[in-house]
Order: structure tokens, then sequence, then C-alpha cells
């Protein structure tokens, strides 16, 4: 698992699985645009359902310079995660450096209706060099 997903962070028996992969295709370094993929995993190792309500991310550029983004659930959903169940999505990053990170949390409600606030891990964005 440590392979797929190298950055892992756990809170209330929620852990969230993080990999992230450059997008050649998708970027335009010679227009200071480069793109990554990220392909998020929240398992539910908790006795009870959870429902991610919201995100909040922060996005850092290779300038230092932060972005922060919110919204409600995570790719048009709101999942409710089950005990001892996952679930996956991907999605993207553009970035006008070559390198950046994010982190953030997600707003969660348990079956009991108390909301906590589920730790997203650092992970790095960081385009390969480019040989000029």
């Amino acid at each position: 698992m440590k392979a797929l997903f190298p950055h892992a962070a756990t809170t209330a028996g929620i852990t969230v699985r993080v990999s992230v992969s450059y997008l050649p295709e998708q970027s335009e370094p010679a227009r200071g645009r480069w793109f990554w993929a990220y392909h998020i995993r929240l398992e539910n190792d908790g006795a009870a359902a959870v429902q991610l309500l919201t995100r909040h991310w922060v996005i850092t550029d290779g300038r230092g310079a932060r972005h922060s983004v919110e919204g409600e659930g995570v790719v048009g959903e709101q999942p409710l995660i089950e005990p001892g169940a996952s679930f996956d999505y991907v999605s993207g990053c553009p970035l006008a450096t070559p390198s950046g990170a994010m982190q953030g949390t997600y707003r969660m409600i348990g079956a009991d209706g108390v909301t906590f606030d589920v730790a997203i891990p650092r992970f790095t964005l960081l385009a390969p060099a480019v040989a000029s």
C-alpha cells in the first residue's frame, strides 16, 4: 500500500492516502503551466459510517504563493463511507511553477451527527527536470 500511496495520515480512524503523478500531456512548461493528477483513497477504520461534507485545500506553488480552495464534497460527491470500506477519487491541480505542494482537511460527519476534520497529508508536486 505504501508504494502505491506514499503519503498517508490518519485522524479519528479515517486514513487519507495520496499518490500523485505529473501529467506531461496536460502541461505546457513554455506557457508556464504544469499539471498533476492526484489519487485519494479514504479508508474508514472506525466503528461507524462517516460522510465527507467539505474539502479545504492549501496549495503552495514553487514561489511560496499559497492558494486556498474550499468546497462541498469531492468530484461532485459527498460519499458515505461505511466501517471497513474506502472511497477513491482522482482529481487534478495546475500550477504556474514546476513544483509546489498540497495539503488540507476534509470535514466529515459521523453517524452520531458530530462533525470533525480529517487531515490530508502534505504532498509535493514536482515536475521532472527537463534537459535543455
